[in-house]
Parts: C-alpha cells; structure tokens; sequence
C-alpha cells in the first residue's frame, strides 16, 4: 500500500534529496531528474514544491542555513556570559559542520559563491550569523565595531572549518570550538573601544 506523503514531508524528502545531488555534482551538474530520482518522486511533483531547479537551490540554501542558526541559537540562549556564549556559540558551529557536512560543503564549498544570486543569498546567511553574534560582543564598543568583530569570527570559524573538510580531517567539534573560542575571547579581552 503507497500511502500519498503531506506535502511538508515531501518537501523535506526533495530537500534532502536536492542536498546530496548537489554537494555531490554541483548547481550545474544536477538535473532535476536526478533530484527527483534520489528523492522517489516524478518530476511534476518537484515541480509542485519549486518552479525550478534555481528556486530549490535557493530554498535549500536557505533551510540548511535556517538548521545552522537554530543550532547556534539554542547553544547561546542560555550561557550566563560573553564568554560562555561566544564558546558556547562556536563549538555549536563545529558540531553542525561536523554532523551536516553535506550541508557545509553545499553552503560554504560548492561553487555557490560564483553565482550572483546564490552568492547573495550566502552573503545574506554571513549577514544573520554576524547580526545573531554582534550582541554577544559585549565589551563596550558601538555597533559597527561589533559587526566588524562578529564578522571575523564568522570567517575565521568557516576558514577553519574549509580546511578540516578539504583535508577530510576527523576532529572533536568540541575541542576545535573551544580551541577557537579561546583565541577569539583572547582577543576580545584586549579590544577596547575608540
């Protein structure tokens, strides 16, 4: 008996089928029949969820970063200080990449960056992490000054992050997080502000 999925099922199913497909072959390289293929239904039903190949792209973009944030989020909510959040925060960063690699190399390693519109859409999920790390920053600097820190922590987490993946490095999250999390509050000890 084939019972008939809800549509937030299905749209879950292609999604994570759009995933593979494209961490494994790129935006380019990925058809929508492969899609379809891997996540078990016909094409006029991926077409029922995203318009087209770009739409689910970007819609998966956006729900693998939606999976990273909320991570983030709840590993901060209830540190008792800058400290334990911004260690907090960091090493919720590592166990996401580490559990979704797939979707690390989907977000920060697929050639996604040499299109405009996806490479937006990337700038747009930098642009919610910093704002979400910004107010963690508590040394008594302006906004503008937060923004700028919380982005180099932004990059430095995915620089490091870059490497552990292109080496296919086995690492604790917890302890590259919290070796990363010690050199950034190091350094945010010593900011002060102008």
């Amino acid at each position: 008996m084939n019972l008939r999925l809800p549509a937030a099922e299905r749209r879950t199913l292609i999604l994570d089928a759009a995933l593979h497909e494209f961490a494994a072959k790129g935006f380019h390289a990925t058809s929508m029949n492969d899609v379809a293929r891997t996540g078990g239904v016909t094409k006029p039903v991926l077409y029922q969820h995203f318009a087209s190949k770009r739409a689910l792209y970007l819609a998966l973009i956006d729900d693998v970063a939606a999976g990273m944030l909320e991570a983030i989020g709840k590993a901060t909510t209830d540190a008792p200080d800058g400290q334990n959040q911004t260690q907090s925060g960091i090493i919720a960063y590592f166990e996401w990449m580490a559990a979704n690699r797939t979707s690390f190399v989907l977000l920060f390693g697929s050639g996604a960056r040499r299109d405009e519109e996806f490479s937006t859409a990337l700038r747009n999920i930098e642009r919610l992490i910093a704002d979400a790390i910004a107010p963690l920053i508590d040394a008594g600097l302006d906004r503008e000054h937060q923004r700028r820190i919380a982005y180099a922590l932004v990059g430095m987490s995915e620089g490091v992050s870059r490497y552990l993946i292109a080496n296919g490095e086995s690492f604790d999250p917890a302890l590259v997080g919290s070796q990363l999390a010690n050199f950034a509050w190091a350094g945010l000890r010593g900011i002060e502000p102008q």
